[in-house]
């Protein structure tokens, strides 16, 4: 088994910056792909970025790209977004997933789950 826990989320205005933690406990990881998640009230989940522990790919959503950042702590544990240059339509719940291969599938697709953390960004 996998826990996730996410931490970092809170309040900020537009343009600035927040880093999400996803804290990960049980399992390797060597085989799984992480992926950030928003989800943003009335829409439905959306992909973020990825992150492929075994070769250090990533991968990020065209409305992210030059503003965020996925990452990882040299023991592959714990995984980071970067947000700068935060907007308002960044405000959403985000989550952390895991999920066994080497790319990221849509967000009901992947097997593990964390509970998520609130990011709300005024104007």
């Amino acid at each position: 088994q996998l826990q996730l826990v996410e931490s970092g989320g809170g309040s900020v205005q537009a343009g600035g910056s927040l880093r999400l933690s996803c804290a990960a406990s049980g399992i390797s990881l060597d085989y799984y792909v992480i992926g950030w998640f928003r989800q943003a009230p009335g829409k439905e989940h959306e992909g973020v970025s990825c992150y492929s522990v075994r070769d250090g790919s990533t991968s990020y959503a065209d409305s992210v790209k030059g503003r965020f950042t996925i990452s990882t702590d040299n023991a592959k544990r714990t995984f980071y977004l970067q947000m700068n240059n935060l907007k308002a339509e960044d405000t959403a719940e985000y989550y952390c997933a895991a999920d066994y291969g080497t790319t990221c599938s849509d967000y009901f697709g992947m097997e593990y789950y964390g509970e998520g953390t609130l990011v709300t960004v005024s104007s």
